[in-house]
């Protein structure tokens, strides 16, 4: 089989600045990613899809954590897709790629392959959660399932939590270019009003769905909800295949869709599939279970098996390192 063509701005961020409208922004391209990530797992489409736009909302808002933290996504659902998670780590320097990791769980025999991905999630909730490192209180907010897909989804937790009117343009689904093996690829906009010294107070009470705020109920009936108007109006004209972008450099898009912003575009952050497992986080976790417990999870050849959900790892390790007993 032929190798997918890696094109140079796939897995980046290129995060930029309209200085005519005081927004900031990010343009993200998943190639090799969702490879990464996809391949893990027999997913249905449908998951495959939800998972793709999870993890391109985790690029996109990852893209503004600080070295070495960690930002997670959840979704938690009681629907045929009961779980979709995300990771972030941030750079361990500057520089060096960004690591992105997803998984689902879901119920096969639930799944309607005719159903839109969000119709799959039933009631529940999303989240967001900051990992700022050891000795630090971890972040952690939360907003209905609710407005029809994910990034609606994330949209009203960043109205709701941060008071930071936010939109996001998104494309996601399997490539058939020519000459290539279908695969998966996404690209997302990202936009969001700078944060002020002093926050508009929304009113009580969003135009949401569940009464959820919306972007628009934050933004102040003054030249911030005009910029906000005009610079969204500029992202409406955005073409589905520009912004999975074989063709489309992300600076072009910048300057394509935004050129009467005065755009300022910095340094690209480059992502990659990565996961954290270890040996050593195994016998963590299970450092907190007794020799019964330890006893009643070891196989009939004697070990204690653990699989990585995330990257499909497969830890086998002798009962003696593991459990409250572990030498």
């Amino acid at each position: 089989m032929s190798q997918v063509q890696k094109i140079a701005w796939d897995d980046t961020v290129l995060p930029f600045q309209l200085d005519a409208s005081d927004i900031r922004g990010r343009v993200a391209r998943l190639d090799g990613v969702l490879d990464g990530i996809l391949k893990q797992h027999a997913y249905p489409p449908t998951v495959e899809a939800l998972v793709a736009e999870m993890a391109l909302l985790t690029a996109m808002i990852g893209q503004t954590i600080k070295l070495r933290w960690k930002l997670s996504l959840q979704v938690q659902s009681d629907g045929p897709v009961r779980m979709i998670a995300t990771d972030y780590y941030g750079p361990t320097e500057e520089g060096a790629p960004a690591r992105i990791r997803a998984y689902a769980s879901f119920d096969a025999d639930r799944i309607d392959a005719d159903a839109q991905p969000f119709d799959q999630l039933g009631k529940g909730y999303f989240a967001v959660l900051i990992d700022q490192g050891k000795g630090m209180q971890p972040y952690q907010g939360i907003t209905p399932l609710a407005g029809g897909s994910l990034s609606a989804c994330a949209e009203s937790y960043f109205a709701q939590s941060e008071q930071l009117p936010t939109r996001f343009a998104m494309s996601y689904g399997l490539s058939t270019e020519p000459g290539q093996p279908e695969h998966w690829r996404a690209g997302g906009v990202m936009l969001q009003h700078m944060p002020k010294a002093s926050p508009f107070v929304a009113r009580e009470g969003g135009s949401g769905e569940e009464g959820l705020l919306q972007p628009t109920d934050i933004v102040a009936d003054d030249d911030d909800g005009e910029n906000w108007t005009r610079v969204n109006l500029h992202l409406d004209t955005v073409e589905q295949m520009e912004l999975i972008g074989p063709s489309v450099a992300p600076l072009d898009l910048v300057v394509r869709l935004f050129h009467e912003e005065q755009p300022r575009v910095y340094d690209v952050q480059p992502v990659a599939f990565g996961c954290t497992c270890s040996k050593e986080r195994v016998q963590q976790t299970l450092s907190i279970y007794s020799a019964r417990d330890i006893e009643k999870m070891t196989t009939d050849d004697g070990r204690v098996t653990a699989d990585c959900q995330f990257c499909g790892a497969h830890y086998d390790l002798d009962p003696s390192e593991v459990g409250q007993g572990a030498a």
